[in-house]
């Protein structure tokens, strides 16, 4: 059955993963391929090289799940429009964009306005730059480590940090630690972040009701 066509192309309309028991002729069709990244963007792991430089096929799998832009054609993972398209979708996928396109400042900001943590792949100097680290630490807190040591001094951000999720008090410089104001932030987040603030506030009795377990 795994070589019946139109058994498989039934198949991976139905689940997409299907593709992987195919056998490499139906890996090169087309469009059976294309059937299973609808249904299943990760399923263009399991196609044909020449399907994975397929921009149709790829474009419609990023859209659809940003991240298996790792599965894509060499060539394609340099298309800026293509990687645009998959770190709107998922900003993880900057992970696996070339190294010239992971300094494109338009590409970085597309994927931390996705997902926050996205700025781990992003060059220092774009890490400098306070309006995507805001952007950044106020879709996922935690992507403060990953903020310049300047910006993680930075009472501003880290509050917005903070603020949404408590641990990132961690990352924040040890004088915005001892800061009443942000430890409160944090703790009202996350209780736990209590024992990443100075010792004085860790035993604040303001704090210590503040926490949010």
């Amino acid at each position: 059955l795994r070589k019946d066509r139109d058994f498989v192309l039934a198949a991976v309309r139905l689940s997409g993963a299907v593709l992987r028991h195919a056998t490499d002729r139906l890996r090169r069709d087309r469009d059976v391929v294309m059937a299973a990244v609808r249904t299943n963007a990760t399923a263009l792991q399991f196609a044909a090289e020449e399907l994975r430089q397929d921009r149709e096929i790829v474009l419609t799998a990023v859209q659809l799940d940003g991240l298996s832009l790792r599965s894509a054609g060499e060539a394609l993972r340099r298309d800026r429009d293509l990687v645009k398209a998959a770190v709107v979708q998922h900003g993880g996928a900057l992970a696996f964009a070339p190294e010239k396109l992971r300094k494109d400042r338009e590409v970085v900001v597309a994927a931390v306005s996705q997902h926050g943590l996205a700025l781990m792949h992003a060059p220092e100097d774009l890490r400098r730059e306070r309006d995507i680290v805001m952007t950044s630490v106020e879709r996922h807190g935690l992507a403060l480590e990953f903020a310049s040591e300047e910006l993680r001094r930075d009472r501003d951000i880290v509050f917005a940090a903070v603020a949404r999720t408590g641990l990132a008090l961690q990352f924040a410089a040890d004088e915005l630690k001892r800061d009443r104001e942000v430890v409160l932030a944090a703790v009202r987040s996350d209780g736990y972040a209590l024992s990443y603030a100075s010792m004085e506030l860790q035993t604040d009795p303001e704090v210590l009701r503040a926490r949010v377990w």
